[in-house]
């Protein structure tokens, strides 16, 4: 049975990956200790706390969010996917296909949020959306090309101790490319993990 609520707590409900859970929660808790240490959500993790290294990035409502800066009684009512939210049953999301294929890893501490980053980065592209390292904003330009340059400067939030931002790059490339193929063959764009193993043959 949850606490009863005081002056400096609320009694939110948290849907995660689909998920409803009921908490009282001290207003100044973070969505980042609140998945970690109230739900056992280990897989988001907390590497800076103040917003700066990625390693905690969520999806709140399908666009990233650094959980430290979040505060749980705000994230009432959106819909929160963490990385334990991304596979289907045995099936990995095709971006974490992706990572697994190509290396994009070393110690693993900073992928769970690279993942969430790259997911949010190939909708982000494939909506329009311009970043520093986009030379044409015209909004009747199209997104433009998904290149290196511009991985980079999409996913400049998400640090790597390790320096496997190389392999990071090819990883999401792949991603893209498999999600612009399923676009191509399919009205709703679903990214398949069948489409990502196409595209890499």
């Amino acid at each position: 049975m949850a606490p009863t609520p005081s002056s400096t707590s609320s009694a939110v409900t948290l849907n995660i990956n689909g998920e409803k859970h009921q908490l009282t929660v001290d207003h100044r808790t973070t969505l980042l200790d609140a998945l970690r240490e109230r739900l056992d959500l280990t897989g988001t993790k907390k590497g800076c706390d103040q917003g700066q290294c990625g390693a905690c990035t969520v999806l709140v409502d399908g666009r990233r969010a650094v959980s430290c800066l979040n505060l749980a009684v705000a994230a009432e009512g959106r819909e929160i996917t963490t990385i334990e939210g991304m596979a289907d049953g045995d099936r990995l999301h095709p971006v974490q296909q992706a990572f697994l294929d190509l290396d994009g890893y070393q110690c693993g501490y900073c992928t769970p949020g690279q993942i969430c980053s790259a997911i949010a980065v190939i909708e982000e592209h494939a909506a329009g959306w311009p970043s520093a390292a986009t030379e044409d904003v015209r909004p009747e330009a199209g997104p433009p090309p998904l290149t290196p340059n511009e991985i980079r400067e999409r996913m400049s939030g998400n640090l790597c101790r390790c320096g496997a931002y190389v392999s990071i790059v090819q990883a999401v490339t792949r991603a893209a490319e498999a999600h612009e193929a399923a676009a191509a063959r399919d009205d709703d764009g679903d990214l398949s993990a069948e489409t990502v193993k196409e595209t890499a043959a």
